[in-house]
């Protein structure tokens, strides 16, 4: 192939790669808004039945159980009795369909129903809307109590407030509106396993994090999905917590396969970093887990720098949870999770 032709193809290639990518997303909006559209009528018609003097707390339980039976049957575990529960909800919360943005997809608002405050609500929709977040993003900055730290701060420090959440931002592009299991269950598209195995690893994370929290033996967040970085290479920690019990930091990472020696080396990495760059002198040193999720063969295992040892066997166990503890947790959650995403 001479050079002209090479480049004739290369620009044809490019002008017809942006028409498919056009056409892609305009074909997910469209998906999306439908969808919306439709979990919007369904609440309608829940709500409305309710009104209609049927109210009683055991009978919506029993209706919305009766519904979720018959329509799974016929259309697919996007209608679980939980998720019409979630679909009641975002007709109360949003009663007026001229109030509901398609810009956002499903996934957007069912965080944003975790919001109780309508002006935190209606703040949180127009910055996705404007910023075009994604739904990680709105996570975030809602676990940030981004609108609290806005309303808080004074008029001139909210500059900074508003760069620090644009600075961590990630833009949604037109596959993260299609990649909801929902979504891919209700219009039975071809399922992303890659997603799946993705979202499955996240949702445990979010459930540990509660686990842990709940154990109330001075475990305080610090953060998820901490980035580290080394050489301008970025690396992301699942979990971070500080226990001010022990005083020290302890690094959480999952994995849904086996335990390899590449993940034992990068956590090992992790606590490295957080030794030189976070533990302060009266910090004892820092803990690193790492959690493997395989199925019936749930391990955790411990990853200490190497004169930490007597340390962690005399001090750390009294007050971290056991491996039986999060064996049982992980496995719990983990068949939890796969049973509410048709991970089957």
């Amino acid at each position: 192939m001479n050079d002209m032709l090479a480049t004739h193809v290369e620009r044809l290639y490019s002008d017809i790669k942006q028409v498919i990518e056009k056409g892609k997303d305009t074909a997910y909006r469209a998906v999306n808004a439908t969808m919306v559209e439709v979990y919007w009528q369904i609440g309608k018609l829940i709500v409305e039945d309710e009104q209609g003097g049927k109210e009683k707390a055991d009978y919506g339980a029993a209706l919305l159980e009766e519904l979720s039976i018959r329509l799974t049957k016929e259309y697919g575990k996007s209608f679980s009795s939980r998720h019409l529960r979630y679909i009641r909800q975002f007709y109360v919360v949003f009663p007026k369909w001229n109030a509901v943005r398609s810009e956002l997809s499903w996934t957007h608002y069912r965080l944003l129903l975790k919001t109780e405050r309508e002006d935190a609500r209606l703040f949180y929709m127009q910055e996705a809307i404007e910023g075009n977040w994604s739904t990680r993003t709105l996570e975030r900055q809602l676990n940030s109590l981004y609108f609290e730290r806005m309303v808080l701060t004074q008029k001139g420090g909210r500059t900074l407030v508003k760069a620090e959440a644009e600075g961590k931002k990630e833009s949604m592009e037109a596959r993260d509106i299609i990649k909801d299991p929902y979504v891919l269950d209700f219009l039975e598209l071809k399922a992303n396993t890659n997603f799946y195995e993705q979202e499955l690893e996240q949702a445990i994370i979010d459930k540990l994090q509660d686990f842990l929290l709940e154990l109330g033996k001075g475990f305080s967040f610090v953060s998820r999905q901490y980035r580290v970085s080394l050489e301008g290479e970025h690396f992301f920690i699942d979990l971070v917590f500080y226990n001010y019990i022990l005083k020290c930091f302890l690094l959480i990472d999952l994995k849904t396969g086996k335990l390899s020696h590449q993940d034992v080396g990068q956590m090992d990495m992790y606590v490295r970093i957080f030794e030189e760059k976070m533990r302060q002198e009266s910090d004892n040193p820092t803990i690193g887990l790492i959690l493997c999720s395989e199925k019936n063969n749930a391990v955790a295992k411990y990853s200490l720098l190497n004169d930490s040892k007597q340390i962690f066997a005399s001090k750390y166990k009294t007050y971290l949870p056991t491996e039986q503890e999060l064996q049982q947790e992980i496995a719990k959650e983990r068949e939890a999770v796969e049973m509410e995403k048709r991970l089957k």
